[in-house]
């Protein structure tokens, strides 16, 4: 139906593997002035991390405490030490290397590193490059469309994604990329030609979002407003199998929604749980027979065939 990063990973490492999210004290160059004020339109007071641990306390603090908790709980035996929250490689270069190193503890096989693709820069690969450890990134591209982009008040284009794409390729570095599927001012269309797009980059993950709106958001106040509507749980049901069918079989997917911290949000996956929406979507796929890159036919010559 679709490759799952679950399977990856225990093919990879040879058993389950769970992600331990860090939450350094870090800002975004969209947020201090560098690029612009306020952050993204739909990006909360804490970022993406609402789920981490105080970021007052150190990285092995944080790794550990994570660790215990998941280990006791799950019988889990290895650990990405998952640089969630923020951009962060939007930090001096020294700094980074103590946190990078501070994060190679007993039981972790892989940093996995979340930024923006305007953050990303040679020396900080080239550090990376020489741990002997399994080193991944994930860029928060969110849509492919330059108009919403500018509308979301990302501070970036396509280009810059396409540069962090290729420098961190230069590397073998792994890439996940995370796409919202139903942000209001992007179409059907926009999402396919994300799908081809992460297909011809040869990107190695996607992780699929579903928009939610947070409290005291700019989006939050233009959705009371009434300035945008988000899409129906059945179109972004369908927009999802679209997506997964134009992509490349071989990219594995993260996941397809996720949860959101619904006490703090004007809207939140059509007040579902995310794992209803999630069966909801396998369910169709399984019942029309429509899988990942089933409409994989667009890349190497196809006009010549």
């Amino acid at each position: 139906m679709y490759n799952k990063y679950s399977d990856y990973l225990k093919e990879k490492y040879g058993e389950k593997v769970y992600k331990l999210p860090i939450n350094l004290p870090l800002t975004c160059p969209n947020r201090d002035g560098c690029l612009g004020e306020g952050g993204c339109t739909f990006c909360a007071e804490e970022g993406a991390g609402h789920e981490s641990l105080e970021n007052t306390k150190s990285v092995k603090e944080q790794l550990l405490e994570n660790k215990d908790y998941i280990s006791s709980r799950y019988g889990a035996k290895k650990f990405i030490a998952y640089f969630q929250n923020y951009s962060n490689t939007y930090v001096e270069l020294e700094s980074f290397k103590k946190y990078i190193k501070e994060a190679m503890i007993e039981d972790v096989v892989e940093i996995a590193i979340s930024t923006r693709p305007d953050c990303i820069r040679e020396d900080y690969l080239e550090f990376l490059s020489e741990l002997d450890i399994n080193v991944s990134f994930e860029l928060g591209l969110q849509t492919v469309n330059y108009k919403t982009l500018k509308k979301v008040n990302r501070g970036h284009t396509l280009a810059e994604f396409i540069d962090a794409v290729n420098m961190i390729k230069k590397y073998n570095f792994e890439i996940a990329v995370h796409i919202i599927t139903n942000l209001p001012w992007d179409e059907d269309e926009d999402l396919i030609e994300a799908s081809k797009i992460m297909s011809a980059l040869k990107v190695d993950q996607v992780k699929l979002h579903s928009l939610y709106i947070a409290e005291g958001t700019e989006m939050a106040r233009g959705y009371k407003a009434g300035e945008f509507e988000i899409i129906s749980k059945d179109e972004f049901v369908e927009r999802t199998i679209l997506f997964l069918e134009y992509l490349n079989p071989k990219i594995t997917l993260q996941r397809l929604l996720g949860r959101v911290p619904e006490e703090r949000s004007v809207f939140a996956n059509w007040d579902m749980s995310w794992w209803k929406i999630k069966d909801e979507i396998e369910e169709k796929m399984e019942k029309e027979n429509r899988h990942q890159g089933r409409l994989f036919n667009y890349l190497n010559g196809k006009c010549l065939k």
